[in-house]
């Protein structure tokens, strides 16, 4: 039972990630997200900090000397919440989720390509480089079936469907670039409670910044409001990502790629009940060629690497 422990809980993250993405699509629609932010990451920190505090106490004297990565991995994870609760605010779920998933691989490519030291990418193969063509052509599909009016939700102000798109791209990028900071900080011997615990500081001053100027937490009205919010983003947020973060510890990372390639899957299945939504066959093949794209492109590399090699170390993302 221990064995299916890791992808039991890699599954039910990419699960809740759907439940989360089509709750809060809702959502915003009436709910400043920069409310949901404030909500949702000043109880992760709170929750994580308190965890990481009875577990490992000795971890926040090991972050003396890590500023700049502290620093780095809070304005990029900033930068990439924001972008993307502001898509999803305005675009098709399944489209924001997609477009963000496949930017991180190709994040990645471009990193290791220019030889930015943060980013290790092994020797892509032939198989490896048409399958990051395959998730590049997903995401220009996917411009072209909102812009062009067929995607699952009907577009609003072309300036926000624009931009929406556009800081997808961003989103999908600056969360790779925290993801990697992050890891920095883990290859120092800092536990991943720790480092969510003083990982969210930024984003909390921008959303508090946020609320401030607005004099308030836009859209949310009431006591019981803010509590049903409060509830929904530790249930859909912040305890799916501590179970992606013990579920990746307990996979091999082909078998943890291949559950969360899935996740834009999911999504678009669970649009289909909201009301907003109608079913869109172009979505659904450009999500087809990004998960099989990502499928192709982790078997090809399992199957390049040398019988008898190492076991490589866990995935550790915790996006």
């Amino acid at each position: 039972m221990s064995s299916l422990l890791g992808p039991l809980l890699v599954l039910v993250f990419a699960v809740t990630q759907a439940l989360r993405d089509v709750y809060f699509g809702n959502v915003f629609q009436g709910v400043d997200f920069f409310a949901v932010i404030l909500l949702t990451f000043t109880l992760s920190t709170i929750i994580f900090s308190v965890v990481a505090w009875l577990r490992v106490p000795q971890d926040f004297a090991k972050l003396r000397g890590h500023a700049s990565s502290i620093l780095l991995a809070n304005l990029t994870t900033a930068l990439a919440w924001s972008c993307y609760f502001f898509g999803l605010t305005h675009i098709d779920p399944s489209v924001v989720n997609t477009i963000h998933s496949a930017m991180g691989p190709l994040t990645v490519v471009v990193l290791g390509f220019f030889g930015i030291k943060l980013a290790q990418m092994p020797r892509i193969g032939v198989v490896e480089s048409l399958s990051y063509v395959g998730i590049a052509a997903s995401i220009v599909g996917l411009w072209w079936v909102v812009l062009s009016g067929q995607s699952g939700l009907e577009i609003g102000a072309a300036r926000d469907t624009i931009l929406g798109l556009a800081v997808l791209a961003v989103s999908g990028a600056s969360i790779t670039v925290s993801l990697l900071y992050c890891k920095r900080l883990q290859d120092a011997g800092i536990g991943a409670d720790t480092v969510t615990a003083v990982r969210y500081l930024a984003i909390i001053a921008l959303a508090a910044g946020v609320a401030l100027y607005r004099g308030g937490l836009g859209g949310i009205n009431t006591l019981e409001q803010g509590a049903t919010l409060a509830v929904a983003s530790i249930l859909l947020i912040v305890l799916p990502l501590y179970a992606l973060q013990v579920g990746i510890g307990r996979v091999a990372p082909l078998l943890s790629q291949i559950i969360r390639a899935l996740g834009p899957i999911f999504v678009f299945a669970l649009a289909q009940f909201d009301g907003r939504m109608h079913y869109s066959q172009p979505v659904l093949v450009c999500i087809l060629i990004y998960s099989a794209s990502v499928l192709v492109s982790n078997f090809a590399r399992g199957w390049r690497e040398p019988v008898g090699k190492a076991k490589p170390a866990p995935d550790r993302s915790f996006a």
